[in-house]
């Protein structure tokens, strides 16, 4: 994988029979994905220019370059797009890239030092904080939300977590 790249999409499959694919879009603004310039694929073995046919249910309906039948659309399913960092807007202040959180400090509301950011899934009920304990074993999963992950401080490598309680928890003797 190429560094200082972002991920900005996915292919989510064919739509039509003209070669179109369906694409999700990871952006604040989802039809910017069009404006960043060739999109590529993880491995970044193939690129594509996006131009958004249409808005449908769950992404767009999208031309990408070099696609002209809807095998190769489907073909594609999965595939992760991304652009270099240097094409995106810089975060305003208190916002943040999700790929920038890779690699922080997790610590506890305590600043117990808990593990380090893995990902931040997007499930659809809401996003999810998951990191690696550094005691070792499973990955943990926290609601990414202001209450469970109170502060993010990027500049200094870290977020601070403080998840909810769950009520079996509250009632344990």
């Amino acid at each position: 994988m190429v560094e200082n790249r972002v991920c900005v999409g996915a292919i989510a499959g064919a739509f039509g029979v003209r070669g179109e694919a369906k694409i999700k879009s990871f952006t604040d603004d989802p039809a910017a994905i069009a404006t960043y310039g060739p999109l590529e694929t993880e491995d970044a073995t193939r690129q594509f220019d996006v131009k958004i046919a249409r808005t449908i249910k769950g992404g767009f309906a999208v031309r990408l370059s070099g696609v002209t039948t809807r095998e190769e659309a489907e073909a594609l399913k999965g595939t992760r797009l991304y652009v270099d960092r240097t094409m995106l807007p810089a975060p305003e202040e208190d916002e943040f890239y999700y790929a920038d959180l890779i690699g922080l400090k997790v610590e506890g509301a305590d600043g117990a030092l808990l593990g380090k950011v893995k990902a931040v899934q997007e499930f659809g009920a809401g996003d999810m904080l998951e990191y690696v304990p550094d005691r070792g074993g499973e990955t943990v999963l926290v609601p990414f939300t202001r209450e469970a992950v109170p502060v993010v401080d990027v500049a200094n490598g870290r977020v601070i977590i403080d998840p909810p309680v769950a009520d079996d928890e509250e009632t344990a003797p």
